[in-house]
């Protein structure tokens, strides 16, 4: 707020005026130029750095600007309709609404959503999410043909009660089995030539040529009309089973999706034991009947739940168990001996897929394992001490478990090239892209670039580059972190470098020993880097003869930019445009405080007690300058003028004369405003002394006496 009042002569309304008449008011510039002075500074910082660039491409004109592209204008926005209202503003008339709890959702019927549904024309039979879907109802159905024709062919489980339930699930399965044929199998995409196929019509002629056609037609045979003159026999639908390929092929479309297919294999080859235990299990109940149940001690006595007890009996036959009884009648032995071999042939060929199916899961872990194990032996051999042996098995460890290979160019060296880039692109891009050395680079330059990376694990306290050594790398952290070492003993932690920083950039197109490292670099815990070589990006610049141009320009920028002492980077050294206040030379404070010492009599005591006082008022002087600042006070009255009268004190500082801009060697003076104070700096013979000498005059002396 403002304050305003009358004043009468030599007196003030405002309370702190009594203590500006009693000291000397200074105004406080240092504040005030030190901003200036930082502004300033900026500004000629920036206007040289753009003369700097206008002058380069003045100079080449092959010179890439580091700006981004222009972003493109934004789309104008879609004008009204003529009838003055927008088209998302008209009420919807077809909006469906459905209630569900406390609130209402606005949804599309399920029928409109069908009817808006348009089936694809072409298939694509290994990508088709919607293909392997319709894949797995088929095999349903294949798998309800061949588990339970051969049960109710020979167990009395279809009965005269029950017979509509079988009939309606077995006729369903043959309409999954007709829509495969008429609707997905006619649309499938092939490669012909290398070409891929969508024709509608080439699909079906495909179709109608190929085995699975022949065998789908097989399939399908209507002998169901035979129930008209020996009833409803499950044997007719044994032609149902045939649709065996369908089954293949969702094997290998579910293999292709799933991350851990080996668990579908064990579970599909523990499928082929059961099954085959279910079939032997189904002709043992039919010999049992055909002998007559509990007729000899080796049929089925017919007592208990007959599925149960004869599965139990495959199981101990198949898999030669013993404890069997003896056949007795030649049919028994007969099939018994049949029995005995199909289940020796049946279970060493599923002990044999069973081995190869854990082998191909296990496969990774059994050469880690080996590799792991030719290591250790190899130390053991040569007596390498066991920090260091600790140290290798912890790499082995955690390479294995955090990517779940020992070296990943091992997997991408038997792809293509174009597939390892598009790998390559999406994973290391976006950090590789961001370096400000590539930047305005070749973009194909970047990407021969990303195929040469190569991945390297480093333990925590591992150093990646020591300070002095040749750099012929560059590093970006995919995961982890890196300290910067430095300081006088080499340890203080200078900055921590996390995932998707880059550094030892300019190392890559240094010379003439500038490609030495300046710091020590130590991962902090895990850190998993990738690593580009010199070699490898010399071998690539040689095809981008302008990218290479253009990288040495940047590095040769960089490597002057970073040995330029700190005086030239801008630091505190700075010349000020507009310089401060000069402080009290050293050697005229140690005067003052010698005489303090000494009792403070003479005129540098005078003196003294004079420049002390000076003090005192300049901080009375700034506190209320702070007051009132915080108060948000200004007094409006002429008496209140921010420059006070001068005091005498003020009068008797100091004032530098002209004599003391001066050369060096020559005598520098200096002396108050009423020259009763004269203080004088003589130069000696030796350059780092000089004489201080302070005079008052006669009259200040005598007066002081008095």
């Amino acid at each position: 707020m403002e304050l305003g009042a009358s004043c009468s002569s030599g007196m003030c309304p405002c309370p702190w005026q009594r203590g500006w008449n009693e000291m000397s008011f200074k105004p406080a510039l240092g504040l005030s130029s030190a901003v200036i002075n930082t502004r300033l500074q900026e500004l000629v910082r920036l206007f040289k750095e753009r003369t700097e660039k206008v002058k380069e491409k003045l100079i080449d004109s092959d010179v890439t600007s580091d700006d981004e592209s222009p972003v493109p204008a934004p789309a104008a926005a879609p004008l009204p309709a003529p009838g003055g209202e927008q088209e998302g503003d008209k009420p919807s008339r077809d909006d469906h609404y459905c209630e569900m709890l406390c609130c209402t959702f606005k949804r599309q019927p399920w029928l409109d959503r069908l009817k808006s549904y348009k089936f694809p024309s072409s298939i694509d039979p290994l990508t088709n999410l919607m293909y392997v879907l319709w894949l797995f109802f088929v095999v349903m159905a294949w798998n309800w043909n061949c588990w339970l024709i051969p049960v109710r062919w020979a167990f009395p489980y279809q009965t005269a009660a029950n017979i509509h339930c079988w009939l309606l699930v077995d006729y369903l399965c043959d309409l999954i089995y007709l829509l495969d044929i008429l609707i997905f199998q006619t649309r499938l995409q092939f490669v012909q030539g290398g070409d891929i196929i969508t024709d509608k019509k080439a699909m079906k002629e495909n179709y109608l040529r190929s085995q699975r056609f022949k065998m789908d037609v097989l399939c399908l045979l209507p002998l169901d009309f035979f129930y008209f003159k020996v009833g409803v026999n499950p044997l007719l639908r044994f032609p149902r089973c045939l649709k065996y390929m369908a089954f293949f092929e969702f094997n290998n479309r579910l293999e292709a999706i799933l991350t851990k297919a080996y668990i579908y294999r064990v579970i599909r080859t523990t499928a082929y034991l059961l099954y085959s235990l279910h079939v032997n299990s189904c002709l043992y109940y039919w010999a049992s009947a055909y002998e007559g149940l509990g007729s000899t001690t080796w049929v089925y006595d017919g007592e208990g739940n007959s599925y149960i007890r004869c599965y139990y009996w495959a199981v101990k036959t198949l898999i030669t168990i013993g404890g069997l009884p003896d056949p007795k009648t030649l049919f028994e032995i007969v099939f018994q001996l049949l029995n005995y071999f199909t289940g020796v042939f049946a279970f060493s060929v599923m002990i044999g897929q069973m081995r190869d199916v854990v082998g191909a899961a296990t496969a990774g872990q059994t050469y880690y394992r080996s590799c792991m194990d030719s290591t250790i032996k190899y130390m053991n051999f040569y007596k390498i001490p066991r920090a260091v042996q600790n140290r290798v098995k912890t790499w082995y460890e955690y390479t294995w478990h955090s990517q779940g290979m020992l070296d990943e160019s091992e997997l991408l060296v038997q792809l293509p090239d174009k597939m390892r880039l598009d790998i390559a692109i999406d994973v290391n891009y976006n950090i590789v892209s961001k370096v400000a050395l590539f930047q305005g680079c070749d973009r194909q330059m970047i990407f021969d670039m990303l195929k040469r990376l190569r991945s390297v694990v480093y333990l925590p306290n591992d150093y990646v580059c020591k300070k002095g050594e040749i750099g012929r790398e560059m590093y970006i952290i995919q995961a982890g972190q890196v300290q910067v070492l430095g300081g006088p003993d080499g340890k203080s932690v200078l900055v921590t470098l996390k995932a998707g920083s880059v550094f030892g950039e300019i190392s890559l197109l240094a010379a003439g020993g500038g490609n030495r490292r300046t710091a020590n670099v130590v991962a902090h815990g895990f850190a998993n880097l990738f690593i580009l070589e010199k070699k490898d990006l010399n071998e690539i610049l040689v095809h981008y003869p302008e990218s290479q141009k253009l990288l040495r320009k940047k590095a040769k920028k960089m490597l002057k930019s970073n040995n330029k002492p700190k005086e030239e980077k801008g630091g505190p050294g700075d010349p000020l445009i507009i310089p401060p206040r000069a402080e009290t030379p050293k050697l005229f404070k140690a005067a003052l405080a010698a005489t303090g010492r000494m009792g403070g009599k003479g005129p540098l005591g005078r003196l003294r007690w004079r420049l002390k006082e000076l003090r005192a008022l300049q901080q009375a002087q700034v506190s209320t300058a702070a007051c009132l600042a915080a108060l948000d006070i200004q007094c409006v009255h002429p008496c209140c003028s921010p420059t006070p009268p001068k005091s005498p004190v003020h009068q008797r500082s100091p004032v530098a004369s002209r004599k003391a801009q001066t050369r060096l060697g020559e005598e520098i003076s200096s002396e108050s405003s009423d020259h009763s104070v004269t203080i004088r700096v003589i130069p000696t013979a030796k350059e780092d002394e000089e004489i201080l000498a302070a005079e008052i005059s006669e009259k200040d002396e005598k007066k002081e006496e008095k």
